[in-house]
């Protein structure tokens, strides 16, 4: 687990990081006065995000997990220069990116009768998107490459950082009026063609990825493995992205983009919650793939534990501290008053996001295992539940609604999957401390917020946040909640000790 701690605290900070830089960017977004941003520009390049995703998830043809499952398997039994998959897994996405090109030329006109009423935006700037979702597949082809290498930080470094750098750069342009808003989406949808390429050359020339198309003898033997995993996660992956992006494309329909912009601003503060999820999450797949070849069920019942726990509670301390201040924030950052009206959607999703990773690592799990097949099942169950009860409930209270669906599907599909693993593999995530966690977090947040409940503005943020946090960790260290908190501290100790000499 030291390995996944390590990774998984550079990794977070280059992604709190990102997420700071997102949350300037986002102010910049939804600011009240001059030269800012409407809820439907603001909702334009939400869109494009969840548009790039669902193409990303029709052209890549699931070559991610089958790099993950597999690549154990070139790399002993292969010299680095035959190892084939690099190249298999960038030239067939990016075939399926042409069909995604003329899938979406051939359904330009739907898309215009959908849309152009309450979206016109969408509409106007539709082939721009194109441009964004290659960008977005091919950073994710090279990010899933560099995974496999168990190099993780860098990629979240462009992903979470540099991305939204060149978004602010773009902002700033935009706010001193050096370019227009045409300029600005135009140029907003080649970011991650540019993050794409840094990547790749750190893949080429400091990783020294080989890319050859002669088929290897792993490739011959594990051929029709490969296609029966790559079809089922293909169609899984196509499945979570229409359950992440669903509710935005719906919201964008039935309500227009000035709604989807206040959707997607709440959604991207109760994400926040899910940040330490995408750091274990990278650095967990490769320890996982190699834990299950080697059949090391010891290994994979302590990730899976240790991925709870420590999610649970770094989601908690999260999801506490918006709870805390996010009414008082509204006022002290001076953001329009149309978004106020996202403060329960915030919450509801927080509690979402809050349940699929205090769970842990059950899809990694699952989809590294010899059970992989139940991931696409699972994930099938996961959209029938979601995209019926969004509309239906987006239909009839609104943007609450989305939320709630969002609450429904997701508890749903992460209850069946721990239950299959109890089932399957007698793994289960939880114990004692899952509860005293759950426990401690509510005690110390109610006397948070009676507390200082009478303080507002960027005082009371400030004192309810710090003492949240101290008695928050408190109670992490003296209940010995989880064993990596003593680890750090052991850790942090005796490279204190090693300076002072």
């Amino acid at each position: 687990m030291g390995q996944i701690r390590k990774q998984a605290i550079y990794s977070s900070i280059v992604i709190y990081l990102g997420f700071f830089i997102g949350f300037i960017n986002t102010w910049f977004f939804i600011r009240s006065g001059e030269h800012t941003f409407t809820p439907d520009q603001y909702g334009l390049t939400r869109l494009f995000f969840d548009v790039g995703q669902l193409m990303f998830s029709f052209a890549s043809f699931g070559v991610a997990a089958v790099l993950y499952k597999f690549f154990p398997y070139y790399q002993d039994n292969l010299e680095k220069k035959q190892i084939d998959i690099y190249a298999w897994v960038l030239l067939l996405p990016s075939l399926g990116f042409l069909l995604v090109m003329a899938g979406g030329y051939f359904f330009e006109p739907l898309i215009i009768r959908k849309y152009s009423a309450r979206s016109a935006l969408f509409v106007d700037y539709y082939y721009w998107i194109f441009f964004f979702g290659a960008g977005f597949l091919l950073f994710s082809i090279f990010e899933a490459i560099s995974w496999s290498k168990k190099a993780t930080v860098f990629p979240n470094f462009l992903k979470e950082t540099g991305l939204r750098l060149l978004t602010f750069v773009l902002i700033m342009m935009f706010y001193f009026q050096l370019i227009n808003y045409d300029s600005f989406i135009k140029l907003f949808s080649f970011q991650y063609l540019i993050i794409a390429l840094f990547l790749f050359l750190v893949l080429k020339w400091n990783l020294q990825i080989p890319f050859t198309l002669k088929v290897s003898r792993v490739t011959q033997k594990f051929k029709k493995k490969i296609v029966t995993l790559g079809s089922l996660v293909y169609g899984g992956t196509i499945i979570v992205m229409l359950s992440q992006v669903a509710d935005s494309l719906i919201i964008a329909s039935l309500n227009g983009t000035f709604d989807t912009g206040i959707y997607n601003f709440s959604a991207y503060i109760a994400n926040l919650v899910q940040v330490p999820q995408r750091s274990i999450s990278a650095i967990a797949l490769p320890v996982l793939s190699r834990a299950w070849k080697d059949k090391n069920m010891f290994e994979i019942d302590r990730v899976y534990k240790r991925s709870s726990i420590n999610l649970l509670l770094l989601g908690l301390f999260i999801l506490g501290g918006i709870g805390l201040n996010i009414k008082d924030a509204y006022d002290a950052f001076g953001i329009q008053e149309a978004y106020e009206s996202g403060v329960n959607i915030i919450l509801i999703l927080g509690i979402t996001r809050l349940i699929d990773a205090g769970t842990g690592a059950n899809a990694e799990i699952i989809s590294t295992s010899t059970q992989w097949r139940f991931e696409f099942f699972s994930r099938i169950l996961l959209i029938l539940l979601f995209i019926p009860l969004n509309y239906i409930l987006i239909k009839k209270y609104g943007l609450i609604g989305a939320a709630y669906g969002n609450l429904i599907a997701f508890s749903v599909y992460n209850v069946v999957r721990l239950i299959f693993l109890h089932i399957k593999f007698n793994l289960q995530p939880f114990s004692s401390k899952s509860l005293l966690s759950i426990a401690a977090a509510a005690a110390i947040f109610f006397s948070c917020f009676y507390l200082f409940d009478s303080m507002d503005g960027l005082v009371g943020i400030a004192v309810r946040s710090s003492v949240f946090t101290v008695l928050f960790i408190g109670a992490v260290y003296f209940l010995k909640l989880t064993p990596d908190a003593q680890q750090l501290i052991d850790v942090v100790k005796k490279r204190l000790g090693i300076t002072a000499q």
